[in-house]
């Protein structure tokens, strides 16, 4: 009569509720946690799911094991590393969401980039650039040299920090972007106006003209959320395919 509670959403639980508790203080930096026996009892669930459930808080460094002592509340606990858990990108509206916050990056890279941008990683972004075009013309989809190519824009700005968030919030949205890969091959309309998003993003930081740059990559990934919501639509009739991308509504 009724479903099975994932194991992983017990352990999640668990997991949750002891942040929870070193959060607001009740279990304070340094302080040792109960038992698994009592952990155990006191969630009423198997000491497997407390066991995996510490384990998850040890991995980002909340809580540490010392031998022979116990668990204890890390004295980092109070700083935790960003994450995103896969199952919230299941749908089409976290996958734009996440595509809005990847625009809000994006935007300041490529301004960034425009501003302190060498005449090596110019190379870099153009050999980038072009690596797109061959890729997709040997019949790959263009995934990874379009990833590539947004991080030899990041490499130009010179700020490792830049790199990290973007390869992090990339790999929650790989699956995304080979669906869009896969419509702008199948669409000649998407696929013209990535080829033309990415020159005037390009253009821009050559020029060395930031806020042209900043509205470039913002367009880019307006359009690119678009084409996302898009894909799954029939191709254009005829003659519509050649119509101008719509900018965003501000």
């Amino acid at each position: 009569m009724f479903q099975k509670v994932p194991a992983r959403a017990l352990t999640d639980t668990v997991a949750e509720q002891l942040l929870e508790k070193i959060d607001s203080g009740a279990l304070a930096r340094g302080d040792k946690l109960p038992t698994e026996a009592v952990l155990s009892e006191e969630f009423g669930v198997s000491r497997t799911v407390i066991r995996e459930a510490i384990a998850r808080l040890r991995h980002e460094g909340v809580v540490e094991s010392r031998q022979g002592s116990g668990v204890f509340v890390t004295e980092q606990a109070g700083i935790r590393p960003l994450r995103i858990d896969y199952t919230d990108t299941a749908t089409l509206e976290s996958v734009l969401q996440i595509v809005e916050l990847r625009r809000a990056i994006e935007a300041e890279v490529a301004a960034q980039a425009a501003r302190g941008r060498s005449d090596a990683s110019m190379v870099a972004i153009d050999a980038a650039l072009a690596r797109i075009d061959a890729e997709e013309a040997a019949g790959g989809d263009g995934v990874a040299a379009d990833v590539a190519f947004h991080r030899a824009i990041a490499q130009a700005t010179g700020n490792p920090y830049f790199l990290k968030t973007l390869a992090f919030l990339s790999q929650y949205l790989e699956t995304a972007t080979r669906v869009t890969r896969t419509n702008e091959a199948r669409r000649a309309d998407f696929s013209r106006q990535v080829r033309e998003e990415h020159q005037a993003i390009v253009a821009a930081i050559r020029a060395g003209d930031p806020l042209a740059a900043r509205n470039a990559a913002q367009t880019h990934m307006y359009n690119a959320a678009r084409r996302l919501s898009q894909g799954s639509q029939p191709d254009p009739a005829p003659g519509l395919a050649d119509a101008p991308a719509r900018g965003p509504v501000h």
